[in-house]
């Protein structure tokens, strides 16, 4: 997530150069073959503007609904993790008040440290890559690795260490979706906790309810990750971009009015900037698909799960407190 206030000029440039380097020199390239068969045949290739303005219409409209819909699947996953932020403090915050008994203080501390473990395993699997994301541009560091790396899961295995036995960490390890194990473990600990009466019945059916809300925002962060785009809408709207962009030279060419050698070697470098702008309202929408996808454009579930472990471990008194997510360059992950 970028967190500065605008991208910077040169920022937008070198992240969307090249519709504006390619464009220019196809555009380029039919100038100067326009050039050439009107000055040797008297041929003009110039296209009517009007039927391609009216492509580029629609073209913007298609466009406009694909960034729309991509950005409801952003804020989408952004609710989804500040309702997890609401709940998981309303868990600790019931876990502190609700639990007492023998070893309170330790009881305490193991449920909520299993929750952790399931906000590390959760964001585990959301940063694994899908077929249809831009695996070649994930983030590599501290909390990202590709998942052909066997240090993305030896470092998880590591963090889920910091906050459970070993025994558990083991059998979790063996399981296909870790944070949903980790979250049975933590509903199978509570039912164990109620027939000791740490807690009476109603307090339980409480913290139930939170391990239900858990659940429902884990899946729907796995819908958003595991169902991408519908590919026919973003297809169609690449496709639609490039064809639209193939004619501009043309369309231009038609309404530069002057001689070919002079006015209308103009019309590359704005070619050249139509295409860029299409092109880049695209990627701007094809950047906001995947909102977990490991990339600098994504919600900072990174930043908000370590938010999380220091609210949680401050109710119980706990000093470990990890440090907080560094925000790089505006870019805060």
């Amino acid at each position: 997530m970028y967190t500065k206030r605008n991208y910077g000029f040169w920022m937008t440039i070198l992240w969307s150069k090249k519709p504006f380097l390619y464009g220019s020199l196809y555009a380029a390239g039919v100038v100067i073959f326009g050039y050439f068969l009107q000055k040797n045949i008297s041929l003009n290739i110039s296209l009517p503007w009007q039927p391609i303005s009216l492509i580029g219409i629609s073209v913007a409209f298609y466009l406009g609904f694909k960034n729309n819909a991509s950005y409801d699947r952003t804020w989408e996953a952004r609710k989804i993790w500040g309702g997890i932020v609401n709940s998981s403090r309303s868990f600790g915050a019931s876990t502190v008040a609700f639990v007492n008994g023998e070893n309170s203080q330790e009881v305490r501390k193991k449920i909520l440290y299993r929750h952790i473990a399931w906000l590390t395993a959760l964001r585990y699997q959301l940063r694994l890559s899908r077929d249809w994301e831009h695996k070649d541009e994930r983030i590599k560091g501290p909390y990202y690795f590709p998942e052909s790396s066997e240090k993305y899961f030896d470092n998880l295995e590591i963090e889920l260490k910091a906050f459970l036995d070993e025994n558990e960490v083991e059998k979790l390890l063996k399981n296909a979706n870790i944070a949903t194990q980790i979250m049975k473990n933590q509903a199978v600990y509570l039912q164990e906790l109620k027939d000791l009466n740490y807690f009476d019945n109603f307090r339980h059916m409480e913290l139930h309810k939170l391990i239900n809300s858990f659940f429902d925002d884990q899946g729907r962060s796995e819908r958003i990750k595991n169902f991408p785009f519908p590919r026919q809408y973003a297809s169609a709207a690449l496709w639609q971009t490039a064809i639209f962009c193939s004619l501009i030279p043309f369309g231009l060419l038609d309404i530069m009015e002057g001689s070919i050698c002079k006015i209308h070697w103009f019309v590359i470098p704005l070619s050249g900037l139509i295409i860029w702008v299409f092109f880049l309202m695209e990627k701007i929408g094809d950047y906001s698909e995947n909102p977990f996808e490991g990339s600098y454009n994504d919600i900072p579930i990174t930043s908000i799960s370590k938010s999380i472990e220091t609210d949680i471990k401050q109710m119980i008194g706990d000093l470990t407190i990890p440090p907080a997510v560094p925000n790089e360059n505006g870019f805060l992950l």
